[in-house]
């Protein structure tokens, strides 16, 4: 009986774990099995996957509070907004009488309502109370004010702008996240798709800023450098292809330019470019919270990084 056994069971010379070769014993980096860790694609691919690891285990202290951070940073524009009209009472109305031809009274009106609908919906995004009504109200001045202040056809508003929606498109999407995540056990497939497409449309158009960045002031060495590289990163944002990585490195990106470029706290308080720049910083910032939401939420999916986790 023994005999037979031995027979039939391959000598150990001769014997193969893998005949024709498609295994690859050697570890990648990363501590996967590659395909061929000597190409240099999947040198590129486990360098990303490193990072995206690094990026999740530095984060994690913080990853509890990226919701509220996100969406208090969104609105701060709004906030700043409404307190510099409430200061500046009289010279946004002589603006709006001398240069718009707003009648008197309609002047007063339209900053009141601009002021009680920041407050508010600003308000209510950061303590996520009525959220979709918030998300509206803010949006519906964004626009108004484009109309009211003339500035709906200048470029780098309008560029600015769209980030500025995108965020707000962003915070909308968390309530979707939030709500799905309350009613786990209730399918929704509409809640689902209109998630995917929320989440598309907010990665889109938070890329704008970086086109305003592009077209406004003078062309140095390093503007070039951040330019092209800004503009990498925001295609990938857009196509959600590491979108994660691609977030982190515009927040880090966006906060130092924004520190050096809109440093408007250096700027005397009777010199005019003072409230230009504190326009920009806060701006900036409002795009930084999207931006924060994403790394949060992830791309959707609608992204090339989903479409990879089915295949």
């Amino acid at each position: 009986m023994s005999s037979r056994i031995n027979i039939a069971r391959p000598s150990q010379a001769t014997y193969q774990a893998d005949p024709h070769g498609l295994s690859n014993s050697r570890p990648s980096a990363t501590g996967y099995r590659a395909a061929n860790p000597d190409d240099p694609l999947e040198k590129v691919r486990a360098l990303a996957q490193t990072v995206e690891d690094h990026i999740d285990i530095y984060t994690q202290p913080l990853k509890p509070h990226l919701p509220a951070i996100g969406r208090f940073l969104i609105v701060v524009t709004f906030l700043e907004d409404a307190l510099r009209i409430i200061t500046q009472w009289s010279d946004q109305t002589w603006y709006l009488q001398r240069h718009r031809s707003f009648p008197w009274g309609i002047s007063h009106l339209f900053l009141l309502i601009n002021v009680l609908t920041m407050l508010a919906g600003s308000g209510a995004v950061i303590t996520k109370r009525h959220t979709e009504f918030a998300v509206g109200g803010l949006l519906g001045v964004v626009i108004i004010q484009g109309f009211g202040y003339g500035l709906i056809f200048d470029l780098n508003f309008f560029l600015r702008n769209l980030s500025v929606i995108g965020g707000l498109v962003m915070v909308f999407t968390e309530t979707l996240v939030t709500r799905k995540a309350l009613f786990a056990g209730i399918p929704s497939m509409t809640e689902n798709d209109r998630k995917k497409y929320f989440l598309l449309a907010g990665r889109v158009l938070l890329i704008f800023l970086f086109l305003g960045f592009i077209l406004q002031g003078e062309w140095t060495v390093g503007r070039v450098f951040v330019s092209i590289v800004g503009l990498g990163a925001c295609g990938m944002v857009a196509v959600g292809f590491k979108a994660k990585w691609s977030a982190v490195f515009l927040v880090i990106v966006l906060s130092v330019f924004n520190v050096f470029a809109n440093n408007w706290w250096s700027v005397v308080s009777t010199h005019p470019q003072r409230d230009f720049l504190k326009y920009d910083f806060f701006q900036t910032l409002s795009i930084v919270g999207g931006l924060i939401l994403l790394v949060n939420m992830g791309p959707g999916g609608l992204s090339v990084d989903e479409k990879k986790k089915t295949f």
